[in-house]
């Protein structure tokens, strides 16, 4: 349950008697309403209020829920009389005086209370009539507005000489001018019940807008304790609303972290894995060393067979480049020195075809795939001709150049397809270098700041092919490698479950 629902099940106890008990000896509602309809009856003599056409009896079937003996139900409109506020022209906002008024909207008035802001639209007072100010113990609420403000109540605490409201907002004046009476009003017409029943009495206006029937209303049921039972429950939600507003405050931060914990345990899980500490190290597993050697061995074999082509030697990885430590078992290298190749197609879009081969863009990305089914696609020339630059097969990785940087994918299908010139490929020498560990390295918090380093910040963002092959690596043993991986996997599905 969040505050709003515990203000709720707080305000609904409240108009269905059940907040505070009854007291005998405070009487019933009924002499209190005896004294509004004289109030009443005495303002429309004095020409303060209209007189209005009388309000339909209270049948039995229009009660909604039980109240206690001692209460009474009456129609919103036998206790209140209600005004529109200010309307004004666009031309008499240019007029700027000594005496200017505040215009409140619909925009001002939050649950149970009301704010001045800064964009407030200010009137010259000779566009106000007297009778338009806002006075202690009115209610005001948006009579047009969204649906979701419908039914908002604010009561206003003093008398104003320089505030009004404008002409989308209602004004509902109590008969009898009582704190506790005005008070009460607020917090049954701000209950989830009576919000409901205003914004079933709305009809809507253009898109978004719906414009509150004053006549409807003016005809809500309102449940009327006795004015002693008024100050009680009163007293009572005041005592309550400040732990409420406590309770939000921790159950927002408690939202926050449960949204977030499941997505920091899985970055915790990572950066332990590519710092060693996520499984332990076995000394008969060998060390990196041993392991990048025969790396470059096989690379300079390839070279030689010319099935790839010699790079440009990378820089030596610098002490001040080292971001943390990692055992003495693992070794620190350049992703491209582990990697059989990382390319990109021609950065040119082949045109679209009708049921060709998939061409991959982070488009295409799911929440944890690749979406071929639904990619543009282009012909087989194209795709003979791209794919001899590099072709996506299975276990290689996907990494975004532009746009959505580092969201990584793995290949994971064996059918043909073809990655935008917007990404690079990582093929990894599988018999030493885990396509799995690489990918989740590649999630880690490390190559957030690999990323960070080697980013142009141009009106698109992008990261190039030379800097993606310079990104540092931790890298295992490749019987660690494999231990590290299956610990992941072990471990990333707690962390789904957690978010569900």
């Amino acid at each position: 349950m969040n505050a709003q629902d515990l203000k709720n099940s707080i305000l609904q106890l409240a108009i269905q008697g059940k907040l505070v008990e009854q007291r005998q000896e405070e009487g019933n509602a009924k002499e209190l309403i005896k004294e509004i309809k004289a109030e009443k009856e005495r303002l429309i003599k004095e020409k303060k209020i209209k007189k209005e056409k009388p309000l339909a009896e209270i049948a039995e079937s229009d009660i909604p829920f039980e109240i206690p003996e001692s209460w009474e139900w009456v129609r919103l409109g036998d206790c209140v009389s209600n005004k529109s506020g200010v309307s004004y022209k666009k031309d008499n906002l240019n007029l700027i005086s000594q005496s200017m008024t505040r215009i409140l909207r619909g925009g001002n008035i939050l649950d149970l209370t009301y704010k001045f802001k800064s964009d407030d639209i200010m009137l010259d007072r000779s566009f106000v009539k007297s009778e338009l100010l806002l006075n202690k113990n009115m209610l005001i609420t948006p009579a047009v507005t969204s649906l979701e403000h419908i039914g908002k109540m604010a009561r206003i605490e003093q008398d104003y000489t320089d505030v009004a409201v404008g002409g989308f907002v209602l004004m509902l004046i109590p008969h009898i001018n009582i704190d506790v009476f005005s008070e009460f009003l607020l917090f049954a017409l701000s209950s989830q019940y009576h919000r409901n029943l205003c914004r079933s009495i709305t009809n809507k206006s253009g898109q978004a807008f719906y414009n509150l029937s004053r006549e409807k209303l003016m005809a809500i049921l309102v449940p009327i304790p006795p004015l002693e039972e008024q100050k009680r429950i009163v007293a009572k939600i005041e005592e309550i609303m400040p732990y409420i507003e406590k309770y939000g405050t921790a159950h927002s931060k408690l939202e926050i972290f449960n949204k977030k914990f499941p997505e920091d345990m899985q970055k915790s899980i990572l950066q332990y894995a590519i710092q060693g500490k996520l499984v332990e190290q076995r000394e008969e597993e060998g060390t990196a060393e041993e392991l990048y050697k025969y790396i470059q061995e096989e690379k300079e074999k390839l070279i030689k067979e010319k099935k790839i082509k010699r790079e440009k030697p990378l820089p030596e990885i610098t002490e001040d480049e080292v971001p943390f430590e990692i055992p003495e078992s693992w070794k620190w290298v350049r992703l491209d020195n582990i990697s059989y190749k990382i390319g990109d197609i021609d950065h040119k879009m082949p045109p679209v075809v009708e049921g060709g081969y998939p061409y991959i863009s982070p488009v295409n990305f799911t929440s944890n795939g690749i979406d071929y089914d639904n990619a543009k696609t282009i012909g087989k020339e194209d795709f003979d001709n791209l794919s001899k630059k590099i072709k996506p097969t299975r276990n290689d990785i996907i990494f975004p150049r532009y746009g959505t940087i580092g969201v990584v994918r793995m290949v994971e299908t064996d059918r043909e397809f073809l990655v935008s010139y917007s990404c690079c490929t990582i093929k990894n020498f599988q018999e030493y270098v885990l396509s799995q560990y690489i990918f989740y390295v590649l999630q880690s918090g490390l190559i957030k700041s690999e990323i960070n380093r080697y980013i142009n910040k141009t009106t698109q963002p992008n990261i190039g092919l030379a800097s993606i092959k310079r990104f540092l690596i931790p890298l295992p043993p490749l019987a660690e490698q494999k231990r590290i991986v299956a610990k992941i996997e072990e471990m990333l599905p707690h962390c789904k479950q957690l978010v569900k």
